[in-house]
């Protein structure tokens, strides 16, 4: 997948000549880039199409590349001359016996990817390590296919991989050890940060993300708020770089579909990654996002704009002092910002447990209370006043938006009041349908969930799957890091009342989770 990125060091490092050759089979984007991050660490490439016309296509393109960076000043010009003479082409597999590691990024099919790894074990050495590229195939049943699978593992570069940081090493039941520690070498010679997942449909990244989008889905299908009012939401107020709608317009909703439709079949069709009726219908009428002009937004000229509905500056005064009932949990920041914003936060002594336990009181005796999972309209009934529900945010003190919802038929009042203490602080004010969990939470809440069910399957240890979301994804924060500063008992209350709402089995808690909560921290 793609995300926003910054330029890496390899990008602008050059490193000294290698003698170990390296052997690139596959001429596209993800060829093309991992060709040039190896000729800039170092290596001779032999790069392989079955054209010769496009492998010298291919180099060409290269070149190119690495002559712009000595214009901008980033290697010598001495030096990319010198680069882009270790590089060489072949249209024949046969040319990969000179290299000590051939990564192979052809086609995205089972078929094609092994004719050729079968092909080129013919012709390598005993010693020669071999990697496939693959982003969604089962890296098991490609080293069936070989005489010695030992040596052969998944390389998964990320999009465009001369930028982007992360390298998922993929081993399967067969991969020697030895096979994995040179892959992890390897990318951080090469400037990268590796991180191992056992093979896994989606691996860590693919897989660990799926909410990220499912829930932005749920969302339009609940018709609760717009695909801007979502980005909003999961930016301004989660800290995310970019949307999730904005996100699945940029991917291609054909390829994002694709990906989730691939690991809920490969998870026996778990409700956690079902795909949605609304990327299907988007996929059906060709509305695939910025390639084709149309998707969750329009791309093309005269496009209507994308702005979320914000509440315009509302006439009531906000309130300048509050009743806190207890611990308000995740929105324990909340009280420093009021604070220093001159609202004044007085504490009631508020038993766990008892309906008002977390809200803070207004003046007039609403209730304001961070999302848990359950409705408005229920915290609503079950304390006998109106109470409005904000959602998460990663930093109170830098979020730019706060977005609320409330039961039908709350009085104006109490909404105005509520819009008002948040303008007070700064934000823009989004109002959506009153959902469980709201946007951000119960997208967070589904990530930690999803990342600590993957860390005790096996699928990786959680400080890689935190490395691999926030270099792959570029989360504000990895999810088992975000789980912990949230506190895993909020994190599991919340998904026990979204799974008590909807019990359809998408909210389960996994009993990874139950363990965190009891403990207090993640899995080792």
């Amino acid at each position: 997948m793609k995300s926003s990125h910054t330029l890496d060091r390899q990008a602008v490092h050059r490193n000294p000549p290698r003698a170990d050759p390296v052997a690139v089979v596959g001429t596209g984007a993800m060829g093309t880039g991992i060709a040039q991050v190896a000729l800039l660490s170092g290596h001779p490439v032999i790069l392989l199409h079955r054209r010769i016309a496009r492998a010298r296509q291919a180099r060409e393109e290269i070149e190119r590349r690495i002559l712009r960076l000595a214009d901008k000043g980033r290697i010598s010009q001495e030096n990319a001359l010198e680069t882009v003479a270790r590089m060489s082409v072949a249209d024949e597999l046969s040319a990969t016996g000179a290299a000590d590691l051939v990564i192979e990024s052809v086609a995205e099919e089972m078929t094609v990817k092994s004719a050729v790894l079968s092909g080129v074990e013919k012709h390598v050495g005993p010693d020669t390590v071999i990697a496939t590229n693959t982003s969604s195939l089962s890296v098991t049943a490609l080293a069936a296919a070989l005489d010695k699978p030992s040596r052969f593992a998944g390389m998964h570069f990320f999009n465009p991989a001369p930028l982007m940081a992360l390298v998922e090493v993929v081993s399967a039941p067969a991969t020697d050890g030895s096979t994995v520690r040179l892959l992890r070498e390897t990318a951080a010679r090469w400037g990268k940060t590796a991180v191992h997942s056992a093979d896994r449909p989606g691996f860590i990244v693919n897989r660990v993300a799926r909410p990220y989008y499912g829930e932005a889905l749920r969302t339009l299908e609940q018709r609760a708020a717009s695909p801007a009012a979502v980005d909003a939401a999961l930016t301004g107020s989660g800290g995310f770089v970019m949307g999730p709608c904005a996100l699945m317009d940029l991917i291609g909703h054909d390829v994002n579909e694709a990906v989730t439709r691939g690991v809920w079949s490969g998870f026996h069709h778990d409700p956690r990654f079902t795909p949605s009726l609304v990327q299907r219908k988007l996929v059906e009428a060709g509305h695939l996002g910025r390639k084709t002009g149309q998707g969750l937004y329009g791309h093309g000229p005269g496009a209507p704009p994308s702005a979320p509905a914000t509440c315009a500056p509302v006439s009531v005064p906000p309130p300048t002092r509050l009743r806190l009932h207890g611990d308000p949990g995740p929105a324990r920041q909340l009280v420093t910002v009021l604070g220093a914003a001159g609202i004044t936060v007085e504490r009631a002594d508020t038993a766990p447990g008892a309906p008002t336990a977390g809200a803070f009181e207004l003046p007039d005796g609403t209730l304001l209370r961070l999302t848990d999972g359950d409705t408005a309209a229920r915290h609503t009934h079950r304390a006998g006043r109106p109470t409005v529900l904000f959602d998460l945010s990663l930093d109170y003190h830098e979020a730019t938006r706060a977005v609320l919802a409330m039961a039908d038929g709350t009085p104006g009042s109490s909404r105005d009041t509520a819009v008002a203490l948040f303008q007070a602080l700064g934000k823009d004010v989004g109002l959506v349908d009153d959902i469980p969990g709201l946007l951000v939470f119960r997208t967070v809440a589904m990530l930690v969930n999803t990342a600590l069910d993957a860390a005790a399957e096996g699928l990786a240890d959680a400080a890689d799957i935190d490395t691999a979301m926030r270099l792959g994804t570029n989360y504000p924060l990895g999810p088992v890091a975000w789980g912990e500063r949230l506190g895993f008992p909020a994190v599991l209350a919340l998904l026990e009342n979204l799974s008590a709402e909807y019990q359809d089995g998408r909210y389960r808690p996994a009993p990874a989770l139950r363990r965190a909560a009891l403990r207090g921290t993640p899995p080792a």
